[in-house]
C-alpha cells in the first residue's frame, strides 16, 4: 500500500468511529425526555442542565447529528470504494458496499444504539457537553438551517408545531406500563388517571344532589340546627327559605354552638347565617378547587340552568374525585358494587356511570346522565316501580329499591340472549 492508501485507510477508520459515536448519541438523545433531564438536574447530575436546555428545541441538535452522520457514512463509503478499486479493480466498489453494509449494520448501528438504549442516562449525560458544542457551532448551524430551508423550498408544507411532545394518552399509557412492570404502585397509577379525569370533570359530577342534601329552614331554632348538624355529622349545612330552591346561606356548627352557650338557643338559625358561594353545575371542578383555595371556603351551592338548587359541593367532594373516598370514624359505610350469584351485580343508584363502565368492562354513555339511576330513569322515561327492567347495550337493568322518585339500588345482568357470550372483562 502506498502512502495515499494509508491516509485513506486512516480517514476511513476515523469516519467509522465518528459514525459509531453519532449513532450512540442520537439514540441516547432521542430516548431522553426533558422531564427526565430536569429530574436528573434536581439530583445534581453533571450535564443534565445542558440536556434540558437542548431538549427545549430538540430539532436543532438532531439536525446537526443527522447531517454529520450522513456525511460520515457517505464519505466512508466513497473512500472504501476508492481504496479497494485501486487494488481489486472495478469489483472494489461492489466489495466495499457489501463490507460497509455488514460492518456498519453490526458495529456502526446495532451495537452503539443497543448500548444507548440500555444506558440512556449515562450516555446522554457524558456526551451532553460535546452535543451542546456541535449544536451551537456556527458553521454547522448555518449549514443545517440552509439545507432545511432548501428542502422547504423544494417540498413546501406546514411547519411542525412546537410541543407538547407528550400527549395525555401517552402519559396514561406510560402509567399503565409502569404499573404493569411494578415501577409504580397500582394506587399511584389510579391517582394519575384520576388527575386527568379531574381536569375534564364538571361540578355536577362531584356534587351531593339536592335529594341527599342535609339542610335546615331559616326559621328553625339554633338548638334544632345543632341537632341537625350533629345527626348528619357535618360542620356546616345550608340554610333555606321556604324551599331548598331558595338557599339563604350556610350556617357553621361552631357558630351555632357559640350562640347556644350564650343562651341564644331559641333564636332562629338565620341570625347565624353566613353568605353562600353559588356556582353553576357546569363549572369545572379544577377551577372551583382553585377558588376554594384562594378564597378560603369549603362549601358551595350548585344551581342548575334554571336557577334552582341542584345540590351542594364541598372541598372534600372535590378531593375525593382525585384520591378516592375519604371516610372518618363518623361516616357510615356506603354500599358499593355487590356481586350476586349468577353473575348479577347490585349497585347503588347514585354510583357513577363511569365507575360501572370500568367494573363491567363496557362503555356506557355518561354525557347525558352521571349516575346509574339517571341512566335507568332516562331509558324508562318515567318514575319506575320496583322490579321494572330495561335493556341497553346487551345489559339488563332492574330497579330493586325505589324510594319515592329515587332509584336507590339497581340490579345489572347480562341479557338472556347474550348469556352464552363471554362475560365482560374487568379492567
Amino acid at each position: 500500500m502506498s502512502g495515499t492508501d494509508w491516509l485513506l485507510a486512516a480517514a476511513i477508520g476515523a469516519l467509522f468511529l465518528a459514525s459509531i459515536w453519532l449513532a450512540l448519541v442520537e439514540t441516547a438523545f432521542t430516548r431522553m425526555s426533558r422531564v427526565r433531564a430536569l429530574s436528573l438536574e434536581e439530583e445534581g447530575r453533571r450535564g443534565a442542565g445542558r440536556l434540558a436546555r437542548m431538549l427545549e428545541r430538540p430539532e436543532r441538535t438532531l439536525n446537526v447529528i443527522y447531517l454529520l452522520a450522513l456525511f460520515c457514512q457517505l464519505t466512508t463509503g466513497s473512500l472504501v470504494g476508492l481504496l479497494l478499486s485501486s487494488s481489486v479493480g472495478a469489483w472494489g466498489f461492489v466489495i466495499g458496499i457489501v463490507l460497509q453494509f455488514l460492518v456498519f449494520f453490526v458495529i456502526g448501528e446495532v451495537a452503539p444504539k443497543t448500548y444507548a438504549l440500555q444506558h440512556t442516562d449515562g450516555a446522554a449525560l457524558r456526551n451532553s457537553g460535546f452535543l451542546a458544542f456541535l449544536t451551537n457551532f456556527p458553521p454547522l448551524r448555518f449549514l443545517s438551517r440552509s439545507l432545511i430551508q432548501l428542502a422547504n423550498l423544494v417540498m413546501p408544507g406546514r411547519q411542525p408545531k412546537e410541543g407538547p411532545f407528550v400527549s395525555e394518552e401517552e402519559i396514561r399509557t406510560m402509567a399503565d406500563v409502569a404499573a404493569d412492570e411494578e415501577a409504580i404502585e397500582r394506587e399511584e397509577r389510579q391517582l394519575i388517571h384520576s388527575i386527568f379525569e379531574f381536569g375534564d370533570m364538571v361540578v355536577r359530577e362531584a356534587m351531593t344532589p339536592r335529594t341527599d342534601m342535609i339542610a335546615i329552614e331559616a326559621d328553625e331554632t339554633i338548638e334544632a340546627g345543632i341537632e341537625r348538624a350533629i345527626e348528619g355529622g357535618f360542620s356546616r349545612i345550608p340554610v333555606y327559605e321556604d324551599t331548598t330552591d331558595n338557599i339563604h346561606g350556610i350556617v357553621y356548627l361552631k357558630d351555632l354552638v357559640r350562640r347556644a352557650r350564650a343562651s341564644e338557643g331559641q333564636q332562629p338559625v338565620r341570625v347565624a347565617v353566613r353568605p353562600a358561594v353559588v356556582v353553576p353545575e357546569q363549572k369545572r371542578v379544577a377551577e372551583l378547587l382553585r377558588e376554594m383555595r384562594t378564597k378560603s371556603f369549603h362549601m358551595a351551592v350548585v344551581v342548575d340552568e334554571h336557577g334552582g338548587t341542584a345540590g351542594i359541593v364541598t372541598l372534600e367532594d372535590l378531593l375525593e374525585e382525585i384520591v378516592g373516598d375519604i371516610s372518618d370514624e363518623y361516616d357510615a359505610a356506603e354500599p358499593g358494587v355487590e356481586r350476586l350469584p349468577g353473575g348479577m351485580l347490585r349497585v347503588p343508584g347514585k354510583m357513577g356511570v363511569s365507575e360501572i363502565s370500568e367494573e363491567l368492562g363496557v362503555d356506557l354513555p355518561d354525557t347525558e346522565w352521571d349516575t346509574v339511576a339517571g341512566l335507568v330513569f332516562n331509558l324508562l322515561g318515567h318514575v319506575p316501580e320496583p322490579g321494572e327492567t330495561v335493556s341497553f347495550q346487551g345489559l339488563e337493568f332492574r330497579t330493586e329499591r325505589v324510594q319515592g322518585r329515587r332509584i336507590v339500588s339497581v340490579l345489572i345482568k347480562q341479557k338472556e340472549e347474550d348469556a352464552d357470550a363471554p362475560a365482560p372483562a374487568r379492567t
